[in-house]
């Protein structure tokens, strides 16, 4: 068989290193064709050292290059690569999954396409058992979130409530609401509580909690579900990348386990 086309719609602390590994041959069957970047010039520098570099396209264009595009640019760029790729009856894989909760549609006009939407766990641990949990009846999905302050620096809801995380020499929790209303506040923070809500019962139902923790070094994720089939808590450590405090390094691993996944002959997973 034909080796799966993939192009990587941004190059940041996600992007790059899933490109790289894809240039490097870590997933057979999958190849790399196109990237993209909002500076183009300093993409292609990063691109050099790849050994077939690929090139840099607008944002639009990569759903016409790759049969798979994986979305992992900022937040506002979301729909200018995920619009074109479900027109095109593409695999997407968003990582900026919160901006989906802005464009419902997209999931009926894929249907409509036959695009597929496959969303990487990203940072989170234990979607699985959501997603079989959720086949039954779950009653409540609550998520913890500590970061350190800097993490969270610049979210639009800190700057809109005029939240001052220099200060902050204790735990500090910064907000407390729905997934839904996490991901409007916290767009480049809280993708896993929106992929949290859509594995289980929704962004209305999943409670969050969001906390600026100087004590802490890690991001770290506190799950709780109470189901009729399980009760199951789980708490993550994520490392954060040192390109960007915001993302942990597992998140471009878990984004190339979700490629794998796309070619692989054996899976194992809900």
């Amino acid at each position: 068989m034909a080796d799966l086309t993939v192009a990587v719609g941004g190059l940041g602390a996600i992007g790059l290193p899933v490109a790289r590994a894809l240039d490097g041959g870590a997933i057979p069957g999958l190849r790399l064709v196109a990237v993209s970047a909002r500076d183009r010039a300093g993409a292609k520098e990063r691109l050099s050292s790849f050994a077939a570099p690929p090139p840099v396209l607008g944002l639009g264009d990569l759903a016409a290059a790759a049969e798979v595009v994986v979305e992992c640019a900022p937040a506002a760029s979301f729909e200018d690569i995920a619009g074109p790729a479900i027109e095109a009856g593409r695999v997407l894989l968003p990582l900026s999954v919160g901006a989906l909760l802005r464009r419902p549609d997209l999931i009926d006009r894929a249907e409509a396409t036959g695009a597929r939407i496959v969303v990487p766990s990203g940072a989170l641990l234990g979607l699985d058992g959501v997603r079989a949990a959720a086949e039954g009846e779950i009653a409540s999905v609550t998520m913890v979130t500590r970061k350190p302050p800097g993490g969270l620096a610049g979210a639009p809801y800190v700057v809109e409530q005029g939240i001052d995380l220099n200060g902050v020499r204790a735990p500090l929790r910064v907000f407390a609401g729905n997934a839904r209303e996490a991901a409007k506040g916290f767009p480049a923070n809280i993708n896993v509580a929106v992929a949290l809500s859509l594995a289980g019962i929704g962004p209305d139902r999943t409670m969050v909690e969001i906390w600026a923790d100087p004590t802490v070094e890690r991001n770290t994720h506190r799950i709780r579900v109470e189901a009729d089939a399980v009760r199951f808590e789980l708490t993550i450590e994520g490392v954060p990348s040192p390109d960007n405090p915001r993302t942990g390094r597992l998140t471009p691993l878990s984004t190339l386990a979700t490629l794998r996944g796309l070619v692989a002959p054996l899976r194992v997973g809900t």
